[in-house]
């Protein structure tokens, strides 16, 4: 039953992607097209327009891959390191340190907004691409500090005492033995960053402009974009067009994501 709730819907989206508009207007909602056609696709991806622009989402496209491969790397790394000294350094403060990040990570995407945006205006980064990167890894890293925290503070202390008796320093330990026993938490902490990111709107359309826009931002100016005869076919390719990475990553990344749950990653 729930699996057809859930895949129905896709179902019609993926079947509409392919039909023309002609096959539409004959009401077949639920049919295979009666000619398979990739016009759809190739007008979402290259010409249809997303405001006044006619360029389809390829530019916009690009920019999100711009923004979410560096912002998912440099917060999981941030997170790995931060979380590996909070939970394997014991410091001065390491407890109050911790509860701020904790009343950090439920603060709304709105509350920071007023914030981010005099920020971004003081070192001239807004409307830019950097900009919305700095934005993203600043917002998430309560986040992936809290889930490495809680997937070291699992490993028995006494592998780093005994690396510290053979003289090994704190970011020796980290880079030859916990970093190499991080693979099931980064791996949680990039999907569940690529997702977040990727599909972020908020974020998207108050600190980008017009040419740096992610592609959240253009499907939403492309399906609102009324001029002529509604074309649902191009709405339905675009919408998956946007998913399609999120979807590559899950499927590439599933078993390491089950792996990280199951190692104790997400544990709080």
């Amino acid at each position: 039953m729930f699996a057809v709730i859930f895949i129905g819907p896709t179902y019609l989206v993926v079947l509409t992607s392919f039909k023309t508009l002609d096959d539409l207007r004959q009401g077949n909602l639920l049919g295979f097209p009666a000619t398979w056609s990739w016009d759809a696709w190739a007008k979402a991806w290259d010409s249809a327009c997303t405001g006044v622009a006619c360029s389809g989402l390829k530019p916009f496209f690009f920019n999100s891959v711009k923004i979410v491969v560096p912002s998912v790397l440099i917060s999981t790394l941030l997170g790995s390191l931060n979380g590996y000294i909070l939970a394997q350094w014991r410091f001065r403060g390491a407890d109050a340190l911790f509860t701020m990040l904790l009343v950090g990570f439920f603060i709304p995407y709105q509350a920071i907004l007023l914030p981010a945006a005099r920020f971004l205006g003081f070192f001239s980064l807004a409307n830019t691409i950097p900009g919305l990167i700095v934005v993203h890894i600043a917002y998430s890293l309560a986040f992936t500090v809290l889930l490495f925290r809680n997937f070291y503070v699992a490993i028995p202390a006494d592998i780093a005492k005994a690396a510290r008796v053979d003289g090994a320093g704190m970011f020796l330990i980290y880079r030859r033995i916990f970093l190499p026993l991080s693979l099931p938490a980064s791996m949680v902490c990039i999907i569940w960053q690529f997702t977040q990111i990727w599909n972020d709107f908020l974020f998207g359309i108050v600190f980008t402009g017009p040419d740096t826009r992610p592609i959240t931002v253009a499907l939403n100016n492309l399906v609102n974009s009324i001029e002529g005869v509604k074309e649902y076919n191009v709405d339905m390719a675009a919408a998956l067009i946007t998913a399609l990475p999120t979807l590559v990553v899950y499927v590439v990344g599933g078993r390491y994501l089950v792996r990280g749950l199951t190692a104790g990653a997400m544990k709080g």
